[in-house]
């Protein structure tokens, strides 16, 4: 049995909706899980890398869904998820021959 056009449009917005409400509920449990300088500074790396603050953000949701979250993560502790996943950088000398 194929799907009419109108059943069509209305998967598509109730698509568009179950996305909007998951994006607000997840926004709702950074709110609770982190401080506001915590927020602020997840908010910043998001402007600027926005695949590093998904990283980030996975990783807070998945340690309070686990239950290893005992209380707000600070602006210290997202530094130090920073600082965890950068890479060693080589460092480079160059010779004049």
């Amino acid at each position: 049995m194929a799907e009419s056009p109108d059943n069509v449009k209305d998967v598509e917005p109730a698509q568009a909706n179950a996305v909007e409400n998951q994006k607000a509920m997840r926004e709702q449990m950074l709110k609770v899980l982190l401080t506001s300088e915590a927020r602020e500074r997840l908010y910043k790396i998001r402007m600027v890398k926005p695949d590093t603050a998904k990283i980030i953000e996975d990783n807070i949701i998945q340690l309070a869904s686990s239950g290893r979250l005992k209380k707000a993560i600070t602006d210290k502790e997202i530094k130090e998820f920073l600082t965890s996943m950068q890479q060693p950088q080589k460092d480079f000398k160059i010779r004049w021959a």
